[in-house]
């Protein structure tokens, strides 16, 4: 077993490169809100803020997407239309953190089994206008 750092905590994992989830960000301001709690508090509000950093803790951990699925209140889906090719996960209402599986070229998208990378592209309210705090 290896110690890791996440966020603050350590987490154990093995040390074959299982366990933990390869995350990737859009751009350093999303990396900078999902890797400092404090930070995404201060941008989002509490709610949103404690939510952003308890998911970002979950995708870190999971060995695939699939893993994210079984965590009922992260509420994983599929995005369709315009968004294609992209999931979202719950933060608060009606908030939610936008995730695009990143393919390699030993890896398929075609299950959430397959996806052991992710693209974190943003904290959005697509159902509506954004309204924070």
């Amino acid at each position: 077993m290896v110690k890791i750092n996440l966020l603050g905590q350590e987490k154990m994992t093995s040390g074959d490169g299982h366990g933990i989830m390869n995350l990737e960000f859009k751009n350093t301001k999303i990396k900078k809100q999902c890797e400092d709690p404090k930070r995404a508090q201060k941008e989002y509000g509490p709610k949103i803020g404690l939510s952003l950093t308890q998911r970002v803790v979950e995708l870190a951990a999971a060995d695939t997407l699939a893993d994210i699925r079984r965590i009922p209140a992260a509420g994983l889906h599929a995005l369709k239309g315009a968004r294609e090719g992209e999931y979202a996960l719950n933060l608060a209402h009606p908030f939610r953190l936008i995730i695009r599986p990143v393919e390699s070229s030993d890896q398929s998208l075609t299950a959430l089994e397959q996806i052991t990378v992710v693209r974190i592209e943003e904290v959005t309210d697509y159902h509506g206008k954004q309204r924070r705090k």
